[in-house]
């Protein structure tokens, strides 16, 4: 009774492998790869960091970054980072050149990145084909191969007195890199470390590390980061008022209501 049943199974069975479908995944990449963003990226945090806006405490600002040019594909992370400082130092920010007293110009030198490359061994190379169609190719044989990534920064910034054009303050120029390092030895890697890297990398997954303390280490303190989280109290101060008043500037209605105080 019980053959006919496993007589279907075993038919079953069979015919699955037939039937059996496969799927695909479509995988793309972004124009600029993680790398070489996160390389421009950090060199502009070092960058900005270093810059004190203090001087700017307290003050109506409009920050003007046209010196910037708008195919930099950077330029909208620098701007939000400097905007992000001046606040941070107790900066007023206006959104409208005519509401600040002072104007902080902006200016990059140069964001981006270069490489530099190194092989010990012998490169890959294309020979003469002895048979006709068939090309010869001798592959690359690495002892040892480098591939070092830069990212830099330089950037400047200055103020100035809209109203009289009197300079006020300039930051100098600031320069920052950021590095990424690729190391193969004897054709095994990539060995990946660099300041974009937490720790070692091989192939894209972290080396184990041993705790510093097994060997009478101690164990590193993080640094203070101006650009971590942060909690700033007086963001529900009033506005400042504008460098000129707005019956002068041509604005009636709420906007003139708006500077003056409902309840005194």
């Amino acid at each position: 009774m019980t053959r006919p049943r496993t007589t279907k199974r075993n038919a079953v069975l069979l015919l699955v492998p037939f039937f059996a479908g496969c799927g695909t995944s479509r995988m793309t990449d972004t124009p600029r790869s993680a790398t070489e963003m996160l390389l421009v990226s950090q060199a502009a945090d070092k960058a900005v960091v270093q810059i004190d806006f203090t001087p700017l405490s307290g003050k109506t600002v409009f920050l003007d970054s046209t010196s910037i040019p708008e195919k930099d594909l950077d330029k909208g992370y620098l701007v939000s980072l400097v905007r992000q400082q001046l606040l941070s130092a107790g900066a007023l920010l206006q959104d409208e050149k005519p509401r600040a007293e002072f104007v902080v110009d902006l200016r990059s030198g140069g964001l981006g990145t270069d490489r530099h490359s190194m092989l010990l061994g012998t490169p890959a190379v294309n020979l003469p084909s002895v048979v006709p169609g068939l090309p010869t190719s001798v592959p690359e044989i690495a002892l040892l191969k480098k591939n070092d990534q830069r990212g830099v920064a330089k950037i400047g910034v200055f103020a100035y007195n809209r109203i009289t054009g009197r300079a006020l303050w300039q930051s100098g120029t600031v320069e920052a890199e950021s590095r990424a390092n690729d190391t193969w030895v004897f054709g095994a890697g990539p060995f990946s470390r660099g300041s974009i890297r937490k720790r070692t990398e091989l192939a894209g997954e972290p080396l184990p590390t041993f705790p510093t303390t097994i060997f009478g280490g101690t164990t590193p303190v993080a640094a203070s980061n101006a650009l971590s989280e942060q909690y700033f109290p007086h963001a529900s101060a009033p506005p400042a008022p504008p460098a000129i008043p707005s019956g002068l500037l041509g604005i009636t209605g709420a906007a003139i209501l708006a500077e003056k105080p409902v309840v005194r």
